[in-house]
């Protein structure tokens, strides 16, 4: 489509029109780490009360429910979306798809609040040490508590034994209280350069959003909403989506965005400062 406006499109409904699916952020578009961003519960709600099809796509390293719950705890209503889909969800689906024999038998998993679901229920289970892992589940960043040296430490005997890894949380950077910090991403990123084989699950990779799709049943157009354009904006425009860029998450205040899409290598269709209707 078009080129991004000079200015900021300031509302949703502008460009709402145009779309029949939506792929809709979580962290840095709807919420922070705390609550809801003013606005985003009403401009979800109005996208399905305009008979738009709403999937949330998270790269959330925890499944479905346990997003989908915290949503509600905030405010949010489970009718403002037809799908919510995690990246933690995608990767608990892939597992549960091979024979009971085929899956890994221990698994070290990375997460910030010791969260196990992507393996629950599927026999797998949970090593202390990367020593006795034959699966990495690289989930969430427990930084600044912890350093890149700290899991360089930590995963330096899974790499050395060639240990696949799932990263369900592509991010690079991730939202912490005042400011940001190392995302799972990165800490995936790290494994690689040991040398262990990472697969990777959540945005811009397409997986999730052919799986979004094939749940909901819909084509036709589509419009990613998020608020980086690393993850959110090549994502949408690598799947042949439009792509909207909301100012309020990772990128709030950056000077240079042109920068930004030459280096990621992606540009948003429009821009958004907040998500608002």
């Amino acid at each position: 489509m078009t080129r991004p406006p000079s200015r900021p499109v300031t509302r949703l409904r502008d460009i709402a029109p145009a779309y029949r699916l939506f792929f809709v952020d979580q962290f840095g578009v709807l919420r922070d780490s705390q609550a809801a961003y003013p606005g985003a519960i009403e401009a979800l709600r109005q996208l399905r009360a305009e008979g738009r099809k709403v999937v949330i796509v998270s790269n959330s390293g925890k499944r479905s429910a346990p997003n989908e719950e915290r949503m509600e705890r905030l405010g949010f209503e489970r009718a403002s979306w037809d799908l919510f889909l995690s990246s933690g969800e995608v990767a608990w689906r892939m597992l549960a798809a091979r024979p009971a024999s085929e899956r890994p038998k221990r698994c070290l998993i990375l997460a910030r609040d010791g969260d196990v679901s992507p393996i629950e229920g599927l026999g797998i289970a949970v090593a202390e040490s990367a020593a006795e892992a034959d699966l990495v589940l690289i989930a969430g960043s427990e930084a600044p508590d912890r350093t890149l040296a700290d899991y360089q430490a930590l995963l330096e005997p899974a790499a050395a034994r060639k240990v696949p890894a799932l990263c369900i949380n592509p991010d690079m950077t991730m939202l912490v209280a005042g400011g940001t910090a190392f995302g799972a991403g990165r800490i995936a990123r790290l494994y690689a350069t040991l040398g262990g084989p990472v697969t990777w699950i959540g945005k811009p990779y397409p997986e999730i959003y052919r799986s979004a799709r094939a749940i909901v049943g819909l084509d036709g157009p589509a419009l990613g909403i998020g608020d980086s354009v690393e993850h959110d904006i090549a994502g949408a425009k690598g799947v042949g989506a439009d792509a909207a860029l909301v100012l309020a998450g990772i990128h709030a205040g950056e000077e240079d965005l042109e920068a930004v899409y030459l280096k990621e290598g992606a540009r948003p269709d429009h821009v958004l400062e907040r998500f608002v209707w």
